[in-house]
């Protein structure tokens, strides 16, 4: 990806295009290319943009967001996704990371989170807001990986309920420090296990782990 962030903006609400405008305005590696009204419109600047980024709303008239993702998913496009709602809602959540979106940020969040979660999408990571990180960890803490997944992975590749914690949020963008302190473990602790995790999946990096975790639906 190039040293520029290519970003396009879709949300039917112009003041809230403006508001991210305003945000990214001084970043100097963050460039807005297009801007769209409508989820029919957001499918159509992407393809004539080409952007790194498109950050969507969820709600919108003529195709939801979700609609969007799949759509863009269905055709192998590379854009990095991330959701704009106001709503933390399991149900919304949960269908937007099945349709394939690489983050999930509530509009109220704050401009650093904001930024955070661009630059670590942008990047090939994945990033969820810190309240929608619980309802990953409870989703994963009360479903099991599929008969399928499970016969695919090994037995010596399933993972504990610990490891699907700090699976969970690693992929939300947390560093080993933020994933003691939500744990309440010590940062060594936090270590290990990440390290454990990595190896049992035989991975080497984040975007390794995240291509794993959706391959065998450990999310």
């Amino acid at each position: 990806m190039s040293a520029i962030i290519r970003v396009v903006l879709a949300d039917d609400h112009v003041f809230v295009r403006d508001g991210i405008k305003s945000l990214l305005e001084n970043e100097v590696n963050i460039e807005v290319v297009g801007e769209a009204v409508d989820g029919a419109h957001a499918l159509e600047v992407v393809m004539t943009s080409k952007p790194d980024l498109l950050i969507l709303d969820i709600r919108m008239p003529h195709l939801t967001g979700i609609e969007v993702v799949e759509k863009l998913r269905s055709e192998k496009n590379p854009v990095k996704i991330i959701m704009l709602s106001m709503h933390e809602s399991e149900e919304y959540v949960l269908k937007s990371i099945k349709a394939g979106a690489d983050g999930y940020l509530l509009k109220g969040s704050s401009k650093e989170e904001f930024l955070k979660a661009l630059h670590t999408v942008a990047s090939g990571g994945k990033y969820f807001s810190g309240d929608i990180s619980s309802i990953l960890i409870s989703q994963l803490t009360n479903s099991s990986v599929s008969l399928e997944s499970k016969q695919s992975l090994g037995e010596e590749m399933m993972i504990t309920k610990r490891e699907k914690e700090i699976l969970t949020l690693l992929l939300s963008g947390k560093g080993n420090k933020e994933i003691a302190e939500a744990l309440e473990i010590s940062k060594r602790t936090a270590e290990v296990h990440r390290f454990n995790l990595m190896k049992k999946l035989k991975v080497k990096n984040l975007m390794e782990l995240s291509n794993k975790a959706t391959e065998f639906s450990l999310l």
